[in-house]
């Protein structure tokens, strides 16, 4: 891990952009207007909710806090949101691969089922359940 403090601004930037030619990936943190031009620059930027504006409408992220540990929880956060929204889709693609051809009569031939058009919307908003719960599961979540 690199890491440089009370750069001036112009040196933030030029040290973003030295790691960055390295094939690093960069991120910075800052709060004042004096960190805007190295936000802008690096990869991730994260504003601390303290700082200026200007900072602020720069970065990716803000931490409404000025506590830094918040950042880690960010991560954190961001992980597990990486992680449901892939199980979302991995559920919703196996009720599709399942629901269409079902809906569309594949089983008729084989044994004359056909798929009830009100069984197939209560499925679907089913379905859309399902996701939006799993998603809300994300509040439940202690992150430490």
């Amino acid at each position: 891990m690199n890491y440089k403090a009370e750069l001036l601004p112009q040196h933030k930037a030029a040290f973003v952009r030295e790691l960055q030619q390295k094939g690093k990936v960069v991120a910075m943190v800052g709060d004042g207007i004096n960190d805007s031009t190295a936000l802008a620059t690096a990869d991730v930027s994260i504003a601390m909710g303290g700082g200026s504006d200007i900072a602020m409408d720069v970065a990716k992220m803000t931490i409404v806090s000025s506590d830094l540990t918040k950042i880690a929880q960010a991560i954190r956060l961001s992980k597990y949101t990486v992680a449901t929204i892939r199980q979302n889709l991995f559920w919703a693609f196996i009720y599709n691969i399942i629901g269409i051809p079902v809906a569309a009569g594949i089983l008729f031939p084989i044994n004359g089922f056909l798929l009830n058009p009100m069984i197939a919307g209560a499925a679907m908003a089913l379905s859309s359940v399902s996701v939006v719960s799993n998603s809300l599961r994300l509040n439940l979540k202690k992150i430490e």
